[in-house]
């Protein structure tokens, strides 16, 4: 049977040769161009933290008064976050052995839960910050950081409005070199935060930035703070309340030797600060209490061959014997604050009649009065600042 079927014409026009060069030159360039892409993303990567090093060494070196010095820069670009190590700021008039700000490791990167409220802004995290103020006979052997451009080094070190910042395991000192012995009073295991300075959501209420820190003084004394605050107020409008519970009095003798020109046998401090500003204006109080206070030792304190320190301990601890609350054996008085944040002015009538009332009335206990009221909103991790506290220090 022959096969009359005929097979199909397969379309065989090929493609002409100068349009496949043409792709393969496209292609050819693309891939060169994405290469060349990908190593100038490579250089900048390699190249990002020297640049950053270097601009971060310019940054901290803007004021006349305070240089920078910084160990290392490591970048994040997974999470937009750049760390700075080793950071000192030291200051260049004078002779001052310790830097102004020293801290193990700052982080800076985008605080990444402000993008669900549609906004781009910053947050800080220092590790083991410490920050030295000192007292000098010259303002150029001192260090209180005023004069330095804080926050405009902060906004340059970061391309957003930083509006959070976390400080862990810190240190505050109030130090005077001059004085023998030397002074150093501190904070020490500091863990505070600054939350919403930009107000990412939106709050319509005046005092919406909010602070909180809790520290030992002299690495023993329980000592907490709480802040609220308006970041956008043009004259100071802030909360305040602060609490420093069972000091052993004996650890600040250097400063009242310094100071005072005596010292404590034995003793505990505590004390109350509640601040209340609106536009620049100020009410508030400070609340110092003394418990089981000693400061004259007549067998000791004569034996120093110091006279007319031994004549002024006796009259300051007789005074504070005489004033003291029997039952709680406590001397305190409360020091009202009212006026301008600038120079606020103390009734001294009201302070001696506190001093008196204390004594002869009613003992003051170590916690707030109220003059803050917005401040209970905010607690730490063991509860709120206002929690009722113990006739002997404790909550």
């Amino acid at each position: 049977m022959a096969e009359n079927d005929e097979k199909p014409k397969e379309s065989t026009e090929k493609e002409p040769e100068s349009t496949r060069k043409k792709r393969r030159s496209w292609w050819r360039i693309l891939g060169m161009t994405a290469g060349f892409i990908l190593l100038l993303l490579v250089c900048a990567r390699l190249a990002l933290p020297r640049f950053v090093l270097w601009y971060v060494n310019r940054t901290l070196n803007e004021s006349p008064m305070y240089q920078g010095e910084i160990g290392d820069v490591s970048i994040h670009l997974y999470r937009g976050a750049y760390s700075i190590h080793e950071v000192r700021i030291l200051k260049t008039t004078g002779n001052v052995p310790v830097p102004f700000f020293a801290a193990k490791r700052v982080d800076l990167a985008i605080e990444w839960d402000a993008l669900m409220h549609r906004k781009v802004v910053g947050k800080i995290v220092m590790h083991e910050p410490e920050l030295n103020f000192v007292d000098a006979p010259d303002d150029s052997s001192g260090q209180s950081g005023a004069g330095g451009p804080w926050l405009q080094m902060i906004d340059d070190l970061f391309p957003f409005r930083i509006n959070s910042t976390q400080i862990r395991n810190g240190s505050i000192h109030v130090r005077a070199f001059q004085a023998n012995p030397p002074v150093d009073v501190y904070l020490s295991q500091l863990d505070a935060s600054i939350e919403n300075l930009t107000n990412i959501k939106d709050e319509i209420t005046p005092m919406i930035a909010t602070v909180s820190a809790s520290a030992l003084a002299m690495d023993q004394a329980r000592f907490e703070y709480e802040m609220k605050l308006d970041p956008s107020s043009y004259r100071p409008s802030f909360q305040l309340a602060v609490r420093l519970i069972g000091l052993d009095v004996t650890k600040t003798n250097a400063l009242a030797r310094a100071y005072g020109k005596f010292d404590f046998e034995s003793g505990w401090f505590d004390l109350v600060v509640e601040l209340d500003a609106k536009e620049g204006q100020l009410e508030g109080y400070v609340k110092p209490l003394f418990r089981n206070l000693k400061i004259f030792s007549m067998r000791e304190d004569l034996a120093r061959d110091n006279p007319l320190q031994a004549f002024w301990e006796a009259l300051v601890g007789t005074a504070t014997e005489v004033l003291k609350n029997q039952p709680r054996q406590q001397f305190g008085t409360v020091i009202p604050l009212t006026g301008d944040l600038n120079g606020p002015r103390t009734d001294v009538l009201a302070t001696l009649g506190n001093v008196l009332r204390n004594a002869f009335v009613r003992a003051y206990l170590p916690r707030l009065q109220g003059v803050t009221p917005d401040i209970d909103g905010l607690h730490f991790g063991r509860g709120s600042i206002l929690e009722p506290v113990a006739a002997d220090g404790s909550r």
